[in-house]
């Protein structure tokens, strides 16, 4: 084998592969909702209530409405 042949085959062996996506998989990522198209209603209240909120901690005043987003994301199968 010549040193070109080798530099080839060797060039070869070493390129990447490309991972093997099963049609399950493939399936469970189509059937499932990308995060920004689901919860839009509570997310537009809890960004309402933090944005214009008159409390000193945002945070503490919206918890409600930001527990009602995280349970609607949950329920998608999101961590928020």
């Amino acid at each position: 084998m010549s040193s070109a042949q080798a530099t080839a085959s060797s060039i070869a062996s070493s390129a990447p592969v490309a991972p093997v996506i099963t049609q399950s998989a493939a399936a469970a990522a189509a059937d499932k909702p990308k995060p920004c198209c689901v919860c839009k209603d509570e997310k537009a209240k809890r960004d309402e209530c933090m944005l214009f909120s008159k409390a000193a901690d945002p945070q503490k005043d919206c918890l409600s409405t930001i527990d009602q987003y995280r349970s609607c994301m949950a329920g998608f199968g999101f961590k928020v």
